[in-house]
């Protein structure tokens, strides 16, 4: 994970171990449905956090939405 935006790592830090990690293997990926984020940055956003990376299989653009609570 690379670090670009302060408050969402925060907000990310907030979460429990685990919900991260169940975040982090459930993202959905245009070519090979559901798979695991890799090489992703973290954005702050006005209703939560964005993850944008990588597909671990296929390497495609991917990115994952988590509301805050």
């Amino acid at each position: 994970m690379e670090v670009t935006d302060f408050k969402a790592l925060q907000k990310w830090a907030e979460l429990p171990k685990n919900i991260q990690e169940l975040i982090v293997k459930n993202v959905f990926c245009p070519d090979c449905g559901m798979t695991t984020i890799v090489r992703y940055t973290l954005h702050n956003d006005k209703a939560g956090i964005v993850l944008k990376g990588k597909c671990k299989k296929c390497g495609h653009d991917v990115a994952r939405f988590v509301e805050d609570e």
